[in-house]
């Protein structure tokens, strides 16, 4: 089973272009899932030392991916983040196959944009999430964990068409 995962900082449209991405392995026949990782991770308390819940997430994973082959699944659609080439090496260790890693490049200004429509009466959230993007980016472009960076600004269908191209 090929693996793609997408990652960029919070707002990069992750979760919509791993969406769109199954839609379009769907068009073409191809059985395939999606899964956004972000869902997986959600237990509270995190443990100590593991702020975003990494090590939930990968057992999980790990489960998912192996329902996922075991219903003929060819290829796995993820969305979220690796930090680094441990989190990259964790994630291909639970799905058991080939990853190709997308990394979403979307300027920060579309990124603060996309944030301040989705918390329009959050403004505690919208303040972690706008101080998480740019963290994030800087986490995201010195680690160089990716395989293909692609142009995350525009319609989410061109975006997707564009992955799939990068990834061949």
């Amino acid at each position: 089973m090929r693996t793609l995962l997408i990652i960029g900082t919070v707002g990069a449209g992750k979760t919509s272009a791993a969406e769109k991405v199954g839609e379009l392995l769907a068009a073409a026949g191809t059985p395939h899932g999606v899964i956004d990782l972000d869902a997986l991770s959600r237990g509270w308390p995190p443990p100590a030392g593991d702020r975003f819940n990494f090590a939930l997430t990968v057992r999980n994973l790990r489960s998912l991916a192996a329902n996922f082959r075991d219903i003929g699944a060819e290829r796995l659609v993820l969305a979220g983040v690796a930090e680094n080439a441990g989190h990259r090496e964790k994630i291909a260790e639970a799905v058991g196959g080939e990853l190709t890693v997308c990394r979403l490049r979307v300027d920060l200004a579309t990124v603060r944009e996309r944030l301040a429509g989705r918390h329009l009466d959050d403004p505690e959230g919208l303040d972690w999430h706008l101080k998480r993007s740019g963290e994030l980016d800087r986490i995201l472009r010195e680690a160089q964990v990716e395989d293909v960076v692609v142009d995350g600004t525009g319609p989410v269908t061109r975006v997707a068409e564009e992955i799939l191209r990068a990834i061949g």
